[in-house]
């Protein structure tokens, strides 16, 4: 493993010094580089985009025989870094104390830098698919929704990005539960069914009160029942087996099961809770355009997710929960579904032995993702052709401590999990992909 780490620390300080900061995005120089990398080691190497400067790269490894297609699929743009607030430049792909430090670390040129160091290693070998072929997919613009990325690549080229199996970002860190150490695998995304809450009243001169009716008044006991009132839980099948795989009963209200994780681990609950139902966050909110001024209408922006396989009903379902349904009008500013891959596969069973052979004692437990991943866009593209987990395995940083980082000053990784992550993407790779013998 020490000649991978060394591999996979080196390609993840080069790519933290492009500065690929979403928007303007500009990945192009860091593609292109990655793209000679694995064109000398013979992989077909393909570089697509809807503009110039924003690239996505596929590059193919093909296989002996016709078999299962694994993509390892990561995106190389990352947020805005604000340097004065960081200990080491944003950029600089500094190693000390252990760590590789730079934006992108985390979030997510950690598993571009493995998940290639994995790729590079095996061909470099002379391994080739004994079945199928091996693709490994960077994309843009995963950071602003993905319209230059994996909407765009999957829109415009299917075939070219076409997988049975896909391992993404969304989940791997370890946590402690129980005595025992767990390595989450997301199987699914929630959906995003974003409104608006309207309040509605009379417009006055603000220096005389109680002259008009005060709109923005109204949304105050709203936003009150946003924060206090949890809706009622909607448990499907990813979060269902996540709480079994946790030991907990299921068969009595997904309330009851989350106090007991919460009597037995308050953090890893915060973490579980969004997974179980309906979430609302307000966001913003809107009045008057001037002080003087008392409005009329009051408009909130509310961030709300939905479990996936449930939609719009289920969303207006739980607003009338917490709400009720007079005093204010709804309108929905987004709609997209959630979506899931099967709990079970051949893909998670290899996750499994993975796990098992290298950190012994050590499971794998589905769990889902509140928010989005281009994952997504596989899913809705290929359907139930194609599996897509996210798994970036975290053995020296817990889930706990990794959380804090990611988007935040001072991300970093811990560099023993670059060589932990780039070995589980070379063994899986061979595990599924390997000679029709060394199956399973």
């Amino acid at each position: 493993m020490g000649d991978l780490q060394a591999s996979a620390t080196s390609l993840l300080q080069r790519l933290i010094q492009f500065n690929t900061v979403n928007p303007p995005g500009n990945e192009r120089v860091a593609q292109e580089w990655l793209a000679g990398l694995l064109r000398d080691a013979g992989f077909e190497v393909t570089l697509v985009g809807a503009e110039p400067e924003r690239m996505n790269l596929v590059a193919r490894l093909r296989g002996a025989a016709d078999g299962p297609v694994l993509a390892l699929l990561s995106h190389v743009d990352t947020v805005l870094a604000t340097a004065s607030e960081w200990t080491h430049d944003p950029w600089s792909g500094d190693v000390a104390g252990g760590f590789l430090w730079g934006r992108g670390a985390l979030d997510m040129k950690s598993q571009t830098a493995c998940e290639v160091a994995a790729a590079l290693e095996l061909a470099q070998s002379g391994w080739r698919p004994g079945v199928g072929d091996l693709l490994v997919v960077v994309l843009a613009d995963e950071e602003t929704g993905g319209s230059f990325g994996a909407q765009w690549i999957c829109e415009h080229h299917p075939d070219l990005v076409r997988a049975n199996y896909v391992l993404n970002e969304g989940a791997g860190a370890h946590f402690e539960y129980d005595g025992a150490r767990r390595y989450g695998v997301c199987v699914a995304e929630k959906g995003v069914f974003r409104f608006r809450v309207r309040t509605d009243g009379v417009a006055g001169h603000a220096s005389y009160p109680k002259m008009g009716d005060n709109a923005l008044l109204k949304m105050a006991p709203i936003i009150e029942r946003l924060g206090s009132q949890q809706p009622g839980f909607d448990l499907t099948p990813a979060p269902e087996a996540l709480l079994r795989g946790l030991g907990l009963d299921v068969s009595v209200d997904p309330g009851v099961a989350l106090d007991q994780l919460r009597a037995r681990d308050a953090r890893l609950a915060a973490l579980v809770e969004p997974m179980l139902g309906v979430t609302f966050a307000p966001t913003k909110i809107r009045a008057s355009e001037k002080i003087n001024v008392i409005p009329s209408m009051a408009e909130l922006s509310v961030d709300c997710r939905v479990p996936p396989g449930l939609g719009r009903e289920k969303a207006e379902e739980r607003i009338r929960d917490v709400l009720g349904d007079t005093g204010f009008t709804i309108e929905f500013a987004e709609q997209v579904m959630g979506n899931a891959s099967p709990v079970d596969s051949p893909l998670r069973a290899a996750l499994d032995r993975w796990v098992g052979a290298n950190d012994p004692g050590a499971t794998t437990i589905p769990v889902i993702l509140p928010g989005f991943t281009d994952s997504r866009t596989w899913r809705s593209t290929f359907g139930d052709d194609v599996v897509a987990y996210g798994f970036f395995p975290q053995r020296h940083m817990s889930l706990h401590d990794i959380a804090p980082l990611i988007h935040g000053a001072d991300e970093r990784i811990d560099v023993r999990d670059l060589g932990f992550a780039a070995a589980c993407f070379r063994d899986v790779t061979v595990d599924l992909l390997g000679a029709p013998h060394d199956r399973h």
